[in-house]
């Protein structure tokens, strides 16, 4: 590390939703200033490694764990977060940062807090419109809070008024200047000539999104003798695929489909600018990367807010996207049946009606901010008094998204008739 080094610390993972935006971020700032040299402290899940082992950043896994509200859990999570606060104390010492950007989530509160403690500057991600219980706990150590929604302001006390940015969620770059549909599609091995109907839960995949959806299509498959003119990618988590290819090649042997059903089942890919370029519409959770994701690409997108938070935060933010015509919500039940009722309808009426989700589209990209991780990187530099220092043939971090469609990890890329569903 050179005398002109900036070290930036990124606290924060456990989840896409959490360090994509952070990726983001660092990235834009590498392209302002040269010297940036981010450190991912992040989670030991296997998604954080999964996410960040392609950006080139360098990261270092925290022990910390997520609290648990039962008396063992507690003593868990006030060990790991002892254990943590040594390792950071460490790094702190070592690498002398100069401003710490939480990412959001337990994972990100032993940084800013001693980074807070020793005066160090310090910023926080808070891209959902209600924020989670660990950022209101950092609000106070922290001079800028960047939001995503400007409805935050009705969810935090006056007092932090002067402290909340309104920048957007930050999205990769690669997904605001996404590829031209025809390399998408083929790189997706998916069929030009058919709408793709986009399935997901999110990075780690929902259980009770993927049983519903394929409840709901077998009923219009069934009702209309065939899906006509679509093609699904589903994206079904990387423990809950199986399940999910299983699932439509006992649709496909059920319904004795004249015509196949042109499905492709991915557990998990990073190439997300490619998935959203080929989505005519969505059907996802409502987490605020998603939400800042389809606004960037202008998608259409029927909301399942995942149902499992006390506050119900992915439904305030999908709230704001239904108020502007760029989304239904439809409830997630937490019971397939329910869910395929409550989607029967809405979906099958937006797979029929063109002129619908051009209207949604448009009012979708009305909403987005694709400068927001530009937006975030210079406040954090005007923090440091860091001036922008041209990166332009410099190189930089590879983008997470780079690996195409070779980084899908899919062993279903075919059309599922019934010959060919009862040998896979």
């Amino acid at each position: 590390m050179t005398s002109d080094s900036i070290p930036i610390f990124f606290a924060g993972g456990g989840s896409g939703g959490h360090l994509y935006p952070g990726v983001a971020v660092a990235q834009a700032m590498l392209s302002i200033n040269k010297n940036i040299r981010p450190l991912f402290l992040c989670t030991d899940r296997a998604i954080d490694t999964t996410i960040l082992q392609d950006t080139g950043f360098e990261f270092v896994m925290q022990p910390i764990l997520p609290p648990r509200r039962s008396v063992g859990g507690l003593i868990k999570f006030w060990r790991s977060w002892r254990a943590t606060q040594d390792l950071v104390r460490k790094l702190m010492a070592e690498r002398k940062p100069r401003a710490v950007l939480g990412l959001g989530g337990y994972a990100a509160g032993v940084a800013v807090k001693l980074a807070s403690k020793s005066s160090i500057p310090c910023a926080v991600l808070n891209p959902d419109v209600i924020p989670g219980r660990a950022n209101q706990y950092l609000f106070a150590m922290v001079q800028h809070i960047c939001c995503q929604f400007k409805q935050t302001r009705d969810h935090v006390s006056k007092s932090l008024g002067p402290k909340l940015v309104i920048t957007g969620c930050p999205i990769r770059p690669d997904i605001v200047d996404a590829p031209p549909r025809a390399e998408a599609l083929a790189r997706l091995g998916l069929d030009p000539l058919l709408h793709t109907l986009v399935v997901t839960g999110a990075s780690q995949g929902a259980v009770t999104v993927n049983e519903g959806v394929v409840e709901a299509l077998k009923r219009i498959a069934k009702n209309r003798d065939q899906i006509q003119g679509w093609q699904v990618l589903h994206l079904a988590g990387p423990d809950h695929a199986d399940a999910v290819r299983k699932s439509y090649r006992e649709l496909a042997l059920e319904l004795e489909l004249d015509a196949p059903l042109a499905v492709r089942v991915v557990d998990f890919t990073p190439a997300m600018r490619d998935v959203w370029v080929v989505a005519d519409l969505a059907i996802a959770r409502s987490g605020a990367s998603t939400c800042a994701e389809l606004t960037a690409r202008s998608v259409a997108s029927i909301l399942m807010p995942y149902p499992f938070h006390s506050d119900m935060h992915q439904l305030a933010n999908a709230r704001v996207l239904e108020e502007a015509g760029a989304a239904l919500i439809v409830e997630d039940k937490k019971d397939c049946k329910m869910n395929a009722d409550m989607l029967l309808s809405p979906l099958e009426g937006l797979l029929y009606d063109g002129e619908g989700r051009a209207r949604m589209s448009k009012a979708a990209g009305e909403l987005a901010v694709p400068d927001a991780a530009d937006r975030v990187a210079r406040t954090m530099l005007d923090m440091v008094g860091a001036p922008a220092v041209s990166t332009r043939g410099k190189g930089g971090s590879k983008s997470p998204s780079e690996p195409n469609s070779q980084g899908l990890r899919d062993d279903l890329g075919v059309y599922l008739t019934p010959d060919q569903a009862q040998n896979p």
